[in-house]
């Protein structure tokens, strides 16, 4: 497998404006066609990025990993202390030496320099800059809630990661009102993806589905960040099996309770995994009041999955790629914005009502 050599066409500019932006972008295009009519731009969707000037290089790394999930039009706002002008950098990637008789994709980033005082006016400084057609994803890994605020008349979707904000009961509270206002794609609830499908695969064979109005028992261990992302994973179950969500208890760096079922209650558990590296869920325990279990655990190269049936046997296996691993959530994160999750707004109202 061959890899496709990339050119860049770019330019930049200090103390510029988003008109001279949108102008030097047009230009680059327009050369650009006019070199070979085969050129022609993505239009998909726009990205625009809100970060601190500090902490640019990471968010840019995390950005390139985004491989084919990659924005037709990315916009790099960096907040920079001081600053009072702007300054611009503008970018258009393409395929070297196009195959006669098929397009080559054009994709195109801007970075412009902010500084703290155009947060609050930031729609118009993008605006101009984004495609006027296309959906608009924004995302503020740094907070700066109110540049959020601001582009709430140009964003369709608001790209979050809920486990950023260490206290649970903020986090899924600012998520509700942003739902109130955009789609919602959130980071923590996505890696949460791979043991909900396991979940259900547990669950989908006709025998096996009698047992979902059994469970007594779940037990779920994060790792110490991800309390929001273990209590929407609850709530998703909530949600979907009919659960009634009730306040749960704090118990040292972990939660308790009991859901209420139409037919027994639940008792729930989750708890902190010091030991667990990257963001997410450590683990996850099911159990019926037959005595059967499903147990899932993040472990090398997927999850291993322990079941124990209702005799007593127990089997023990690996779900081989079942995480797309933390360099992937963020490409994932892109292709979302362009899909729709039912689940996820009933999972975050039934975590909210278990708050302690």
């Amino acid at each position: 497998m061959t890899t496709e050599l990339m050119h860049e066409d770019r330019w930049s500019e200090q103390n510029t404006t988003p008109s001279a932006i949108e102008a030097a972008l047009r230009d680059m295009l327009r050369v650009r066609h006019a070199a070979n009519e085969a050129y022609v731009p993505a239009r998909v969707l726009n990205l625009v990025v809100v970060v601190d000037r500090e902490w640019r290089g990471e968010i840019a790394n995390r950005l390139e990993d985004v491989g084919r999930y990659n924005a037709s039009r990315t916009v790099l706002c960096t907040v920079e202390a001081g600053r009072s002008t702007l300054d611009a950098h503008a970018s258009m990637a393409y395929p070297d030496d196009p195959s006669p008789g098929q397009p080559a994709v054009l994709t195109e980033g801007v970075e412009i320099a902010i500084g703290p005082q155009h947060l609050a006016a930031l729609d118009a400084i993008v605006d101009p800059v984004i495609v006027s057609e296309l959906m608009t994803v924004v995302w503020a890994p740094h907070g700066h809630a109110d540049a959020i605020d601001a582009l709430d008349r140009l964003a369709h979707v608001v790209l979050l990661d809920s486990s950023e904000d260490f206290e649970i009961g903020e986090a899924l509270a600012r998520v509700s009102t942003l739902a109130e206002r955009a789609y919602v794609v959130d980071l923590s609830w996505l890696r949460s993806v791979p043991w909900r499908e396991r979940v259900c695969a547990s669950f989908d064979p006709p025998a096996e589905r009698p047992s979902l109005a059994k469970i007594s028992a779940v037990t779920v261990r994060h790792h110490p960040e991800s309390g929001a992302a273990a209590l929407m994973f609850l709530g998703w179950l909530a949600s979907r099996l009919g659960w009634d969500p009730s306040r749960l208890v704090g118990r040292g760096d972990g939660m308790s309770g009991k859901l209420h079922a139409r037919r027994q209650d639940v008792a729930v558990t989750l708890q902190s995994e010091p030991r667990q590296s990257v963001p997410g869920l450590a683990g996850v325990t099911i159990e019926t009041a037959d005595g059967g279990s499903i147990a899932l655990d993040r472990g090398p190269g997927g999850l291993t999955a322990h079941r124990r049936l209702r005799d007593g046997r127990d089997s023990e296996w690996t779900v081989l790629g079942a995480s797309r691993g933390e360099g992937g959530i963020l490409g994932e994160g892109v292709r979302q914005a362009l899909l729709r999750d039912p689940t996820y707004r009933p999972a975050v109202e039934a975590a909210k009502a278990m708050l302690p």
